[in-house]
């Protein structure tokens, strides 16, 4: 697509801020990006294209890919806090003796009836990990998963654990509370 300005002469950057507003706005807004955040991501993506600005060819394509790009670390960044709080928790949980008797029964029930919810490879996974207290590599080798890719597998089981944990009350999401 050819450059509505000459290529003699090159856009200003605050001409091609303004002419691209709309569409990084739009981007924002694809994302669902909170508003509070939204700046920052859009500050770190001008920045990057600042320092890069010499060896960008099409500047408009490179801003909107890049803030994409922002975009989606940002919610991975988001999800991966959310898996490591739920993970932190549930070993706490488990290993913490000071909880009263009953408490500690609700939730080990709570948790093991969440667990029960999810495909059997996480269930076993699980169960290995935090109930038996097995490491990664281990419960790898007893399931027959490669230890490269184990960590990657728990991820995602963890993720399904803690959607079903958001779904029933018993812990809140942080995105979705004020604080």
């Amino acid at each position: 697509m050819a450059s509505a300005y000459p290529s003699s002469q090159p856009e200003s950057f605050e001409r091609l801020l303004k002419r691209i507003e709309p569409r990084l706005k739009a981007v924002l807004g694809r994302h669902r990006i909170p508003p509070q955040d939204a700046e920052d991501l859009l500050q770190q993506a001008l920045l990057a294209y600042l320092y890069k600005k010499e060896s960008i060819h099409e500047p408009e394509a490179w801003l909107l890919g890049t803030l994409r790009n922002r975009c989606l670390m940002y919610w991975r960044s988001k999800r991966r806090k959310l898996y490591e709080a739920v993970d932190t928790s549930l070993l706490e949980s488990i290993a913490e003796p000071r909880q009263p008797r009953q408490e500690a029964k609700d939730l080990s029930r709570d948790l093991d009836q969440l667990i029960g919810r999810l495909p059997e490879k996480c269930r076993n996974l699980l169960r290995l990990r935090y109930g038996l207290g097995c490491p990664a590599p281990e419960a790898a080798k007893r399931l027959g998963y490669r230890s490269s890719s184990i960590y990657k597998i728990m991820e995602r089981c963890l993720a399904a654990l803690t959607r079903h944990m958001v779904q029933s009350g018993m812990i809140r999401d942080r995105d979705s509370t004020s604080e």
